[in-house]
């Protein structure tokens, strides 16, 4: 089966990353996968071939009206990359530009269309026009898979059938990431961060829509010995440095991590999510749970039933720095605690994500058989 999955106009990020793990464990079953993309390091030294496609940004509230002048030029142009790659047996789509697009292709150039949906759709397309152009890109995908429970409700909300849409879980590499007593020893003695010391962290996006600063005040609210890690890049990043000063040498903020994340999240007790209003199903979560970390999140989007109460915690109310210091409290000076949740978080993670087990899902649905 020869997949040519289209994905453009955002910079890397969770859900391009998972888009390209799905498909690099589709290829490692004997499929051929091609992502056409604006960003050609999104192939992250996988077996996944990226061939260029530039059709402008992701459809959003602020773009709409620019895509709209262009829509003729950018539907030639995705019709001339897929003709480049044609045959093929499946266009797999992931954002809305190039799933409102496909419609108006030739019939050859959607032998079988699937989607993926990495988070909620849009209220913009849950209602009025949006919700008619979408619900009717939706009569021609013949498979929908949705990154949560979440997601799924608001796709058949907007129009698409339920029978079509599935919740499909992100494909995760459960054999590279592990708990490392040498990695968080290293990252530790790296940050100056005493072995002993509570330390509470974060792997994220640096945005305004995700609350990172709501970590760092409530660390501002726990015992003067606790250290924060705050692993990220992005546009807020100079006013969370501001923020974290008042943390002094307890703050330590750190860029995307690598191939180190492992090592990053072992020096972690606890792994904090900080979610925007609409999250898929975070990987930072479950790279946490992977790491043998209790994960907290500090809102429930896109983290109910992920995150359950055995191994982690969801804080209510959201955003709520004194809300997450007191959650954080029951871990602190409790070693066994991290233990044993972080225990059971890798092992419900191995069972839910492992990648070969959610590509042969993937495979069936996008061969019709389920």
């Amino acid at each position: 089966m020869k997949i040519v999955s289209v994905m453009t106009g955002a910079a890397p990020g969770g859900a391009e990353f998972a888009a390209v793990e799905l498909l690099d464990a589709l290829v490692e079953r004997g499929h051929e996968a091609v992502m056409l993309s604006d960003s050609p390091e999104i192939g992250r030294e996988t077996a996944v071939a990226v061939r260029p496609l530039e059709i402008g940004p992701k459809l959003s509230g602020k773009t709409w009206p620019s895509l709209a002048l262009k829509w003729p030029a950018l539907r030639t142009g995705l019709r001339q990359a897929l003709e480049a790659e044609a045959p093929y047996d499946v266009l797999l789509l992931h954002y809305k530009k190039e799933q409102l697009l496909t419609p108006g292709l030739p019939p050859p150039l959607r032998p079988r269309v699937a989607w993926c949906e990495w988070g909620p759709v849009p209220k913009q397309m849950r209602q009025g026009p949006g919700r008619w152009a979408y619900a009717r890109a939706g009569r021609g995908a013949s498979a929908v898979m949705a990154i949560s429970e979440g997601t799924r409700e608001s796709v058949i909300a907007a129009g698409v059938a339920a029978e079509k849409v599935t919740y499909l879980p992100n494909a995760m590499r459960t054999e590279e990431i592990r708990f490392s007593a040498e990695g968080r020893a290293r990252v530790r003695a790296e940050l100056g961060i005493p072995a002993e010391a509570f330390t509470v962290g974060c792997v994220s996006r640096f945005h305004p829509k995700k609350r990172n600063d709501v970590l760092i005040d409530a660390v501002g609210e726990l015992g003067p010995e606790t250290h924060m890690i705050l692993a990220g890049a992005g546009e807020t990043e100079a006013e969370l440095r501001a923020q974290a000063e008042s943390l002094g040498g307890r703050a330590h903020i750190l860029s995307t991590p690598g191939a180190e994340i492992g090592d990053v999240l072992s020096a972690f007790d606890v792994d904090v999510f900080c979610p925007s209003p609409a999250e898929g199903q975070p990987r930072a979560v479950i790279l946490g749970m992977l790491a043998e970390r209790p994960c907290v999140s500090t809102g429930a989007e896109g983290v109910v039933g992920l995150i359950e109460d055995s191994y982690g915690a969801i804080v209510s109310p959201e955003n709520d720095a004194p809300a997450l210091a007191a959650v954080l409290r029951r871990y602190e000076g409790d070693p066994e605690r991290v233990r044993r949740e972080g225990a059971l978080a890798a092992k419900v993670a191995v069972e839910r994500f492992d990648r070969a087990v959610v590509a042969g899902r993937a495979e069936r649905l996008l061969q019709g058989e389920e």
